[in-house]
């Protein structure tokens, strides 16, 4: 197995890959990390053999805002475009939905708590969510969703929001969190953005409950979450990046 050079696209420095990173780490590979919101330039997207995009309290659509988000889309629609295995999460998957011309908007209400998605039958049949149970626990914190782009298969959804997870090509992309840590959910309910959005949805002084149920879910959500990491790497990654060395 060669190792693996992966760049992370994050847009707040309290959204990190986590345990996901954790897998990455373990695996040896090489981690390329670029601040975004910290006005960090993109690097040439042939230097990786992946690309990870994580969350952030912005909008998709705040380019008047965010103008660097018109580069980063643009940016993820070549990576996809030129076969570059993709792992979008939460922002990052509204940013893959509209790099590839879908519709990203404003919900009918936030999704804030630890609630359940659905696989489809093409999520219970796909390489990398194949392991999965058919309901599965995650940590849900946006008021934003997204149409499918044209070409994608559909492969978890909620009551909510049906659109919660797709593939297109070697990309894949999921609304929910499967990655955060209990100190890393301490860090986001400490950002004025985060917060106020908690405190809308679930109410005043609802902080330290939500923190003791991710506590309480935590071992459940990130283990569901590194298995989801290590197949994606194990049958997208590294297969992509076997074939890429066999052309070169």
């Amino acid at each position: 197995m060669s190792k693996l050079d992966v760049l992370v696209l994050q847009h707040i420095a309290c959204e990190p890959p986590a345990a996901y990173e954790d897998v990455l780490v373990d695996r040896g590979a090489s981690i390329y990390r670029v601040e975004l919101d910290e006005g960090e330039s993109l690097p040439e997207r042939r230097d990786f053999d992946a690309v990870i995009a994580m969350g952030g309290p912005m909008s998709a659509n705040d380019e008047a805002e965010f103008p660097w988000l018109v580069a980063e889309k643009r940016y993820v629609a070549e990576v996809v475009r030129s076969g570059t295995p993709f792992w979008g999460v939460c922002l990052g998957v509204q940013l893959l939905a509209a790099s590839l011309g879908a519709r990203v908007y404003e919900g009918p209400e936030p999704e804030v708590g630890l609630l359940p998605v659905e696989l489809t039958d093409e999520g219970l049949a796909d390489a990398v969510f194949a392991d999965l149970p058919d309901s599965l626990l995650t940590l849900q914190w946006h008021g934003d969703t997204f149409d499918l782009p044209e070409g994608a298969v559909r492969l978890a959804g909620s009551p909510a929001y049906a659109n919660q997870a797709f593939r297109f090509g070697r990309a894949y992309g999921v609304q929910f969190h499967l990655e955060v840590t209990p100190d890393l959910a301490r860090e986001w309910a400490a950002v004025p953005d985060y917060a106020s959005s908690l405190e809308r949805t679930l109410g005043q002084g609802a902080a330290l409950g939500f923190l003791d149920s991710i506590e309480a879910g935590a071992d459940e959500m990130t283990g569901h979450g590194r298995a989801l990491l290590e197949r994606w790497l194990d049958h997208v990654v590294e297969p992509s990046a076997q074939l890429s060395t066999t052309r070169s």
